[in-house]
Parts: structure tokens; sequence; C-alpha cells
């Protein structure tokens, strides 16, 4: 006869969808034991062994999914472009606003004027809108500091938000986002103080758990993203890549050359890429977002990272330029409507491949023995419904790391 198990909670009395393996695994009338912040068991209520729980939480129906993750963020940054959003709807195109000084570089501009505290306080406003709608996990990216000192001052404020908030965040260090002013016309030039000086101290700092870079014509060539990619993998960091948002320039094929964790906009991306990002397990990160604020025509190619085998994650990508997103769960409906993905795809999309697109995918994810206790009941009859629901937001319990989660707002 086996020994019952310890737990500290337990919790039943929903259905559990675990998203395990990228699909739904819905266990009716589950149980779920906690044990130091992580998944003890978990499995249908009448196949339960002993267990003896510290407490026991039992929900009225409804169902239990993993945390969600959103990979793709720009949350950090000062100032606000809402007057280039309405050039943009009078007709002036994204890169006419950038080749002006609009774009990354007012957001710039506006980032470095504000002080960390500044930043911080912002960055949380519009953190609790996604910690609200059960994100438990996510990761901000630098990229509007664009010189050294800032970016650094940026990547500090990311690292203090993990430390501050009931969430777990992921830096990305994105200097090579956009030209800075000081080197307007020598890309090259920024490129080698990114690689040479930038990059050894946030790796010598711990400050970033990845790079990324915004391979297009109107920032950095292959060859210059290829220069950090090395940087990086010299350094220790994995690597991440906008790639084919605007153009095709085979970046996630690139990117894929040096196993990266994602791709993402992708909206240009070929069948050849998509084989590429298969062969290496790169995550494609879809960014409806951004697709629908700045209007685009091209859709990243779904049928062939189905066909391939790419898992495709969904992500906010909110940022003051071109996805005012705080809504990851909007972004699951935009995925479906606009992108053609089916409700399973995109909740496996701000689940296990989110994690997987972070590298932490064998501790998050999904609703598995071992892994972090990241998970929200949502008193609904079925997962679409998650996806259904355009605005408003739906009562949901957040349980992060095996507590209940407060909300902020």
């Amino acid at each position: 006869m086996s020994s019952p198990l310890t737990c500290d909670s337990l919790w039943s009395g929903a259905t559990f969808v675990t998203l395990r393996a990228g699909q739904y695994h819905a266990i009716e009338d589950g149980a779920l034991a906690v044990l130091r912040g992580k998944i003890l068991w978990i499995g249908p209520k009448a196949e339960m062994p002993e267990i003896h729980a510290a407490e026991h939480h039992r929900f009225a129906g409804g169902i239990v999914l993993p945390g969600f993750i959103d990979c793709h963020t720009h949350l950090v940054f000062g100032g606000d472009r809402s007057a280039e959003f309405e050039k943009r709807l009078n007709g002036v195109s994204y890169a006419q606003i950038a080749a002006e000084g609009g774009g990354i570089i007012s957001t710039v501009k506006a980032t470095r004027a504000a002080s960390e505290d500044e930043l911080l306080a912002s960055a949380r406003r519009r953190l609790n809108h996604l910690l609200a709608e059960g994100v438990t996990s996510l990761e901000i990216k630098s990229g509007y500091g664009l010189d050294i000192d800032n970016e650094i001052k940026m990547l500090r404020v990311i690292r203090r938000l993990g430390e501050q908030e009931p969430v777990e965040v992921y830096a990305t260090c994105l200097a090579a986002h956009a030209i800075p002013p000081e080197f307007s016309g020598d890309g090259d030039g920024w490129i080698e103080v990114v690689c040479n000086q930038l990059l050894p101290r946030v790796a010598q700092e711990k400050l970033a758990d990845a790079v990324d870079a915004f391979c297009e014509h109107l920032a950095f060539s292959p060859a210059q993203t290829e220069r950090v990619f090395t940087a990086a993998r010299e350094l220790g960091l994995p690597v991440k890549l906008h790639a084919e948002q605007l153009s095709p320039l085979a970046g996630s094929s690139l990117a894929a050359g040096f196993d990266a964790l994602s791709a993402d906009h992708l909206e240009y991306a070929t069948e050849a890429d998509a084989r590429a990002m298969a062969e290496s397990g790169t995550v494609a990160v879809l960014l409806p977002g951004a697709f629908y604020l700045l209007r685009e025509k091209q859709h990243p190619p779904v049928a062939a990272f189905r066909q391939h085998g790419v898992p495709m994650a969904v992500a906010s990508d909110a940022n003051p330029g071109t996805s005012t997103a705080l809504s990851l769960r909007l972004m699951l409906n935009m995925a479906c409507t606009l992108f053609g993905l089916t409700p399973e795809e995109a909740l496996a999309g701000v689940t296990i491949h989110a994690a997987r697109a972070l590298g932490i995918q064998a501790s998050h994810g999904s609703l598995e023995t071992g892994k972090i206790a990241n998970f929200v009941h949502w008193p609904v009859a079925r997962p679409a419904e998650l996806v259904y629901w355009l605005g408003g937001q739906l009562p949901c319990t957040v349980i992060y790391q095996g507590e209940r989660r407060e909300s902020s707002l």
C-alpha cells in the first residue's frame, strides 16, 4: 500500500484543460495538488490517490487552464504615439513616419527623458491589465533607449518589475531595434557598439535572458543581425528575431540557423523559412495586434507552419506604436479571426508554445506534474469561450506559483 501524498493545496470542482502537447487534453471533474509551488499531481478526481492537503479549494464548475504567457511585449517605454496613429489613419505609412523622425525614434526620445521610477510606474499600469486577464509570465524587451546607458536603464526597470510584481518577467535586450539618431546613416557603427560594449555588459550584469533584433529594410540587414547573434551566442545568450514583418529578407531562416527561440511577426515568411524553423525548433510568434493596427494585408503563412510542424505562439506585442494592446485574450480572438487559427491553436499559443518561445517549456505552459503551479480558473463552459468574447473582462481566479493572486485592477 502506497503512502498518502501530502500537499499544500488541492484544487478541484472544474474541468482541467492541460494544453499538454498543444492540445486541450481536458480532464473533466479533475483535481490538482500543489506542493511548494509546483504541481504534485493532476488527474480525474475519481482516480486521485489518497492526498492530505493543508487547504482544499473547490470551484463551482468552469474550466482551469495554464496561466497565460505573453512572450513578446515592449511594455517599458516613455510617452505615447497617438498622434502617429492618427497620421496612419490619414494615409501616412509607417515607413514614412519613421523617415520623418517618428516611429521608434520618437519613443526613444521620451524614454531617454524618463527616470527609472517613471518608466516603472507607467509599465506597471500597463502590466496590470495583462495580469487581470490571467497572464502569469511574460517577456519585456528593451530597445527604446538606443544608447548604452538608456538600454541598461530599461533592462533594470524590466528586472525591477519582475522583482516587485506577482508575475515572472523575462528580459530581452533589443538594442538592435532601430538606428539611434546619433548613428544616423551608420547602422554598422551602432551594431559594433551593441556587440562589443553593450551586450558584454548586459551579460556580465545578468540583465537579459535573451537578445533580439529587428531585421527589416528600415532597421538592420541580415548581415548586421548575424553579427548581433554571433556576439550573443559567444556570451551564452539565446536569440530571437523580429522577422519578415514588412518585407521578405529570410530573417526567420537566419534566426533558425542560430537555433533561435523564436521568430516573430512573419507576415512575409516563406515556406523555406517554415522548413528552416521546423528543423531548428524555432517558434513562430504571431502578433495579430500589429497586423490589425497597421492595417496590413499580407498574412503569415499559417498553413505552411502547420504543414511543417512549426509551433505557433500568440503574443500581444504591446508597444506604443504598432500594437497598443493591453489584452492578450483579445489577441486570441484576432489570431483566429485574422490569421485563421483554431481556438485550440490560439490557446496553445499563449500557453505551451509561448513557453517554448521563452525557452521555459520544461517548467511552464501546461498543467503537468512537476511544472510550476501557474493556472487560472475561468467561469465558462468550454475553452473556446475565452477566444469568443470581444472586450470586457471575464472574471477569473489566478493561481500564481501555487497561491491565489489578487487582482491589481
